[in-house]
């Protein structure tokens, strides 16, 4: 899948006031692994939510374009979006306490992703569900499925969650801070689990996150939002070489084993930075 925008801005208008929160913003992926970071308010997740026209109706969203696959997403009616969400572009939110539904076993809100979007009997449903419930590392498989999400761990929950998206087999997930309610144990495996499902399955994938050197590991290219724009954008490979001050920033305010400081140095914002976003 092949997914495109092009001067994308995302605006919200409160007491008479104008915000704009994604401001022009431009890329590009095919079948590979962007990573996307940043602070928090920098738009990583709008842009995520505008490409599945997931935004609320008071946001103010244009694009020169803004297609999958060729096809205009911003003149996509519901009924058409709701085909290309779950179906061709999984989407995997920050935590499964608020992703997943409270009063429904887990297995109930996988076999209702398989029922909206594959062409499955009700025993081959159940089945599926068995099967990806297995695909993401669950053991106790028949527990999980029967399961409320409040009787499962985090780790748990974010596994069932995947298992959810990759029913239908999409094309590409966008994976918004997956692990951010995880513990440092957890987060890895679960990263691991996205990275090898990609992989074996040919997806390209979005990771949203505020974690650089994570990213670096786990993707392929990597864009540096600030204030709503795309600053930066390489390798994955070759983050810890960035030139942009806004990167060198992030980079340093990061704690190393390896290097230990009494202090970490502030981030100090350029209000030049806000000129390059305007030009």
């Amino acid at each position: 899948m092949q997914v495109e925008i092009k001067n994308l801005r995302i605006a919200f208008e409160s007491r008479g006031k104008r915000f704009e929160a994604v401001r022009g913003l431009s890329l590009s992926l095919d079948r590979e692994k962007l990573g996307i970071v940043g602070e928090s308010g920098s738009g990583k997740s709008l842009t995520a939510r505008a490409l599945m026209r997931l935004l609320p109706n008071t946001a103010q969203v244009t694009a020169e374009r803004m297609t999958l696959d060729g096809q205009d997403i911003l003149s996509r009616s519901e009924k058409e979006m709701r085909k290309i969400r779950g179906r061709r572009v999984g989407f995997i939110l920050q935590d499964p306490k608020y992703s997943l539904n409270p009063v429904k076993t887990i297995g109930t809100q996988i076999v209702e992703a398989l029922k909206e979007h594959c062409d499955y009997s009700r025993s081959e449903r159940r089945d599926k569900a068995f099967e990806l419930l297995e695909q993401v590392k669950i053991r106790d498989v028949k527990r999980v499925f029967g399961a409320y999400p409040h009787e499962i761990s985090g780790g748990m929950g974010q596994r069932a969650m995947i298992a959810m998206m990759l029913g239908p087999d999409p094309e590409m997930l966008i994976a918004d801070e997956p692990t951010s309610a995880l513990d440092a144990t957890v987060q890895a495996e679960i990263l691991r689990l996205i990275d090898e499902l990609v992989e074996t399955r040919g997806m390209g994938l979005i990771l949203i996150s505020h974690d650089l050197p994570l990213v670096s590991h786990f993707c392929d290219r990597v864009s540096v939002m600030y204030m709503g724009q795309v600053m930066e954008e390489m390798q994955a490979s070759e983050l810890l070489r960035a030139q942009h001050p806004y990167t060198r920033g992030l980079l340093n305010c990061m704690p190393s084993l390896l290097h230990p400081q009494k202090r970490l140095p502030v981030l100090e914002r350029d209000p030049a930075w806000l000129e390059e976003i305007r030009a």
